[in-house]
């Protein structure tokens, strides 16, 4: 799987955007300055895919994706939003965990089976939980490349419970 072989180059964590188009634009600077491309053709493509029907999945995902002529492998890259946005996803929750995913036209037919396979990593809770609390780009291979249980979270404050027998 891709995103099971990110390097500390393809993670970012808490970028500020003022929205999608902000965030499309930071995620495709980042992308285009690792695999040497025009950060405007990478952007143009995310955004013509955008355009037609966003790729937020729910649970606060979007796997923002281009097929493209001008590489020659496929390229991911996982960013943390500082703040949500919207994505347009269907359960209308707002993003924070963008997988973005360039593959090569040359290629397209495995692009689905990877895109379905990042898809079902996503179901599990922990996992986005872990990827919403990591402190560091290793902390996010740890969770992506095997079990997110090796990790020591502390528990994020808006999961505890008071209870009062008043």
């Amino acid at each position: 799987m891709i995103f099971k072989n990110l390097s500390e180059k393809d993670i970012f964590l808490d970028v500020v955007t003022k929205g999608k188009h902000s965030a499309l634009s930071k995620i495709a600077f980042n992308i285009a300055q690792r695999i040497e491309a025009d950060d405007q053709a990478v952007l143009r493509g995310l955004w013509e895919r955008e355009s037609s029907g966003a790729t937020g999945i729910g649970r606060g995902i979007a796997v923002p994706h281009s097929l493209l002529d001008s590489i020659s492998k496929p390229v991911a890259s996982f960013t943390r939003l500082a703040a949500p946005i919207d994505f347009g996803s269907a359960d209308g929750d707002p993003v924070d965990l963008v997988f973005t995913l360039l593959w090569p036209r040359s290629a397209a037919a495995a692009f689905l089976p990877a895109l379905a396979q990042l898809c079902r990593m996503l179901r599990a809770p922990r996992i986005r939980e872990g990827l919403r609390l990591a402190q560091s780009s290793d902390e996010v291979i740890t969770i992506l490349d095997g079990d997110p249980r090796a990790i020591d979270w502390p528990v994020p404050e808006r999961a505890a419970i008071s209870v009062s027998l008043r």
